[in-house]
């Protein structure tokens, strides 16, 4: 876990809320590849902040605090695109993991081999490699 010091992490870093952080870490373990780097927890067991590390980027979320203005909604459609060396294994995982098929994996128009998932907290993933 990390110490208390802000880490500089280079890039935009998705941030968001989801129904269970504890259930969506053990997710995005199964289905990305994550890395926990760090989890801040309340008296009342729910994360107010967690890091995980998936494809050498960072992702952070949280569980809602309805109490402070964060619902439980899933979060605005937005898709995080995890850029790949072979997106057919990346694939493989997600979906035997639990993750739905928004858009089937095939090479596109523009030459990728592109799909796009929705995870159980209905965050969707857009998987993209090289043909």
């Amino acid at each position: 876990m990390a110490d208390a010091k802000t880490q500089a992490i280079p890039g935009a870093v998705a941030y968001f809320t989801v129904s269970d952080s504890k259930a969506a870490t053990a997710f995005y373990e199964k289905a990305f590849g994550a890395r926990l780097a760090d989890r801040r927890e309340m008296p009342d067991g729910r994360s107010m902040h967690v890091h995980v590390e998936i494809n050498g980027g960072a992702m952070m979320f949280n569980d809602p605090f309805p109490e402070h203005g964060v619902a439980d909604a899933p979060p605005a459609h937005i898709v995080l695109h995890l850029i790949v060396d072979d997106a057919d294994a990346w694939w493989k995982r997600a979906t035997e993991a639990g993750a739905e098929i928004v858009h089937p994996i095939k090479v596109e128009f523009w030459g990728d081999k592109y799909g796009q998932l929705r995870d159980p907290f209905g965050v969707h993933w857009g998987i993209v490699g090289p043909a």
